[in-house]
């Protein structure tokens, strides 16, 4: 048998190829080395054939489970049984789940394994009798079962682009929707741009997701050379020319071998997708893209002015957590360190990211109530009566009512916190003498932080406490003022805490 050679001419000298993994399944060695031999000069689409051998359709199965990205195995059907490949092909298919990999049956003894009954009951892509498999019609098998491979794997990618902008738009309302968006959009492009140009959409495809605000640009998401970049400035030269001159342009375009999609939210924001390696991209794939483009203009422009939304609604927490830390003269940034510290703790509690954000917003209003209390009882530099007292604790009833008809989830968990976070672990706290796990873990999470911080730092009616103190005064207090797991969460990397409590 000859050597084949394929598409020779579109490799370029001294270039390092990827390669195409085939396993070789035989218990014959000769057959092993005689498929090396005939496909040893084998490339297509820049990438040569890396070949695998097992012996046994057992040892098989243990090479599959540690190379996923195997694209082709020629598999015998008798080995150690009369049946081994047979197996071999129903674990791959139902028990390692793997449907991308292209299995060509090749068999010397086909009586034992009959052609129709055998693609009938096995997923298998192809059927070869050892006697029949010529140079040629190796070859032949090998384009047909890669092809096959790379459709498969498209769509696959489709899919998973598809998968993240709808995983976006579910998750509208967390902080990071955009750079998940942004990421499902580098996806989908991809896929679109790879879907008839014959090519395997690999990670070094280099592309970016930009957002600019006035004059700053932050990368969203990003791949290949740029993959987990985070700085704009350190992006090569070449490529920031491109994306300056499309928005100067305000238009999505095709330059030489790169993508450049341009998305304008309003005169000071706009997003920048850049993809490389385009070249040999059809009419019809650009026309694809242009549609896909519009489609997610719209869509980038939604997501902008939900987050907008957010910001401005965070914002306006944070100054209201503001007026009454400066109406009660209490430390300067308490709402702020104690809406860091609870994100802090909620992430260390296990709770899922988009909760721990939701306290982060929330508990900068848990004191909120505070702005109907009188300024001789609010501002008394001594300690209370038990009158005034009792008149203090109705802060946390008022901030509750003030909260509480808002539709806004942001707003009903933070009057949840204005309500509760006074409350404690053995019943004796108050408005409501709720214990242990009744009171919500967002007010367990704020009462212990804002107690940590509030004696940290000098008050109208105190001066600020030994951080030693304050530290045993958490460890006397676990199950009875706090929830024991919070307090040692804290006490078992008090540093990350207090580095937060120090800012001013």
């Amino acid at each position: 048998m000859g050597k084949l050679k394929f598409a020779r001419e579109n490799v370029k000298e001294n270039k390092t190829l990827d390669t195409w993994k085939v396993l070789i399944v035989d218990d014959e060695p000769e057959i092993h080395s005689m498929t090396k031999t005939v496909l040893s000069d084998f490339i297509i689409d820049e990438r040569k054939l890396e070949f695998l051998s097992a012996y046994s359709g057992s040892e098989a199965i243990e090479i599959l489970k540690n190379n996923e990205d195997i694209v082709v195995i020629l598999l015998d059907v008798v080995m150690e049984t009369n049946d081994a490949g047979l197996i071999v092909t129903q674990k791959i298919r139902e028990e390692l789940n793997n449907s991308l990999v292209r299995i060509i049956l090749r068999t010397g003894q086909p009586g034992s394994a009959p052609e129709e009954e055998v693609i009938v009951k096995y997923r298998i892509n192809d059927y070869k009798e050892k006697t029949e498999l010529t140079a040629k019609k190796l070859f032949s098998s090998m384009v047909t079962a890669i092809r096959s491979y790379q459709d498969l794997l498209t769509i696959r990618k489709s899919k998973d682009g598809l998968e993240k902008i709808i995983d976006a738009t579910k998750s509208i309302s967390q902080e990071r929707s955009l750079e998940i968006f942004a990421e499902g959009v580098l996806i989908q492009l991809i896929s679109i741009l790879n879907l008839h140009n014959n090519s395997l959409i690999i990670n070094s495809n280099s592309a970016l997701s930009i957002e600019k605000n006035e004059n700053n640009y932050k990368i969203l998401a990003s791949t290949g050379e740029y993959k987990d970049e985070k700085d704009f400035n350190l992006i090569d030269n070449n490529i920031k020319d491109l994306i300056f001159h499309a928005i100067k342009k305000e238009k999505t375009q095709f330059f030489e071998e790169n993508y450049i999609g341009y998305f304008s939210f309003s005169n000071n924001v706009s997003y920048i997708v850049y993809i490389s390696g385009c070249a040999n991209i059809d009419s019809l794939d650009k026309r694809l893209t242009e549609i896909f483009s519009n489609n997610i203009a719209v869509a980038f422009n939604n997501l902008a002015l939900n987050q907008e939304i957010l910001d401005t609604q965070k914002e306006i927490i944070e100054r209201l957590g503001e007026v009454v830390e400066k109406r009660s003269k209490e430390a300067s940034k308490h709402v702020f360190r104690v809406a860091e510290c609870s994100y802090l703790l909620a992430k260390d509690y296990g709770i899922e990211e988009s909760q721990c954000q939701l306290l982060r917003m929330a508990s900068p209003m848990h004191d909120v109530g505070k702005i109907g209390i009188p300024d001789n009882i609010l501002l008394k530099p001594g300690k209370l009566t038990v009158d005034e007292f009792k008149i203090m604790q109705t802060h946390s009833d008022i901030g509750y009512e003030i909260l509480k008809a808002s539709n806004r989830i942001m707003l009903q968990s933070a009057a949840i916190i204005a309500h509760e976070h006074h409350e404690k672990f053995d019943g004796s706290g108050y408005p409501l003498k709720k214990r242990g796990e009744e009171i919500h873990i967002f007010a367990r999470i704020t009462a212990v932080v804002d107690v940590l911080d509030a004696l940290y730092h000098k008050r109208c009616y105190k001066d600020p406490w030994p951080l030693e103190d304050i530290l045993s005064l958490l460890e006397e207090q676990k199950n009875k003022h706090f929830d024991a797991r919070l307090v040692d969460l804290i006490l078992k990397d008090v540093d990350r805490y207090i580095n937060i409590i120090k800012l001013v």
